[in-house]
């Protein structure tokens, strides 16, 4: 194989290999990093013998992500208050034309089954990915895992229903999210807090990841009340050059916050029956470097 050739082939099979590691990891760079590292492998393998490129690649690529997700839980143990994914910019509308196809891979990489998928095992967590968000079939996805197919099925049915037991029910129109977002963000800078207490659900939750490195609530906020008064009391204070936009982050739409031109904080909300149900806040400054303006 031409080395042209197999530059080609990696890179054609580099969406799926870098959607799958960023499922079972939660992080751009580990993604990125594991992707790097099948790429080594691949260049330097004997591939005479590789009949589905695909499938090797994936299979390189879940192994490398399983070891580095067995490392990253250890440390995470240790992380300083609630641990969110870090945010990654997605354009489903764009790249997959289909409409099911779009909302299967954009709830699948969704914050908030990424959080679930943080109780899965690895090897559980391998299997919902390659089988939910990508379809490939329990024989291969046993291959991969080097497993029984049995086996596959088992660990599929306990991810799946460990999965719709806490995933939480949302409403997943994306205009009705950036609808209310932006109502938020003109109530929250406005001064506005009734109109802000009225756009929350009485029992809606604030999640916030800091990592210690920036200021964010160390616990998860409960109660319109609480969370209504926070953010208000938040978005009075003043950001230098601060600059909104709106961008798709996880497949819904977000804000992100830039101060002098750098990324500064991301929000996405989760809403159900026209109320926000759950606000996300990602401030840890190097899960934001991926953000940054070209």
């Amino acid at each position: 194989m031409a080395t042209d050739t197999v530059t080609d082939v990696f890179e054609e099979h580099r969406p799926v290999l870098t959607g799958v590691a960023y499922r079972m990891l939660g992080r751009v760079a580990d993604a990125e990093d594991v992707v790097q590292e099948a790429w080594l492998r691949w260049s330097a393998a004997d591939r005479s013998e590789v009949r589905e490129p695909r499938g090797y690649l994936v299979r390189i690529t879940t192994r490398l992500a399983i070891d580095r997700l067995r490392q990253a839980q250890s440390r995470r143990e240790a992380y300083v208050g609630p641990w969110l994914p870090e945010p990654l910019a997605t354009d489903f509308g764009y790249t997959v034309p289909d409409t099911a196809e779009q909302a299967v891979l954009a709830e699948s990489v969704s914050l908030a089954v990424l959080v679930v998928l943080e109780a899965l095992s690895p090897l559980e967590r391998a299997v919902f990915v390659l089988r939910e968000a990508f379809g490939f079939p329990y024989a291969e996805i046993a291959t991969t895992l080097d497993r029984s197919e049995a086996a596959v099925r088992q660990l599929a049915g306990r991810a799946r229903r460990h999965i719709e037991e806490r995933k939480p029910r949302y409403d997943v129109d994306p205009t009705e999210r950036r609808d209310l977002t932006e109502r938020f963000l003109a109530a929250a800078t406005g001064g506005d807090l009734e109109s802000l207490l009225n756009l929350l659900a009485p029992d809606v939750r604030l999640v916030g990841d800091s990592g210690g490195k920036a200021k964010a609530p160390l616990r998860v906020m409960e109660s319109a009340d609480k969370v209504g008064r926070f953010l208000f009391a938040v978005t009075q204070q003043p950001i230098p050059e601060m600059d909104f936009r709106f961008i798709e982050l996880n497949g819904a739409p977000a804000l992100l916050v830039l101060s002098a031109g750098k990324p500064d904080t991301v929000f996405q909300v989760e809403v159900l029956d026209g109320r926000i149900q759950c606000v996300y806040i990602i401030r840890n400054p190097d899960k934001l470097t991926s953000l940054a303006p070209q």
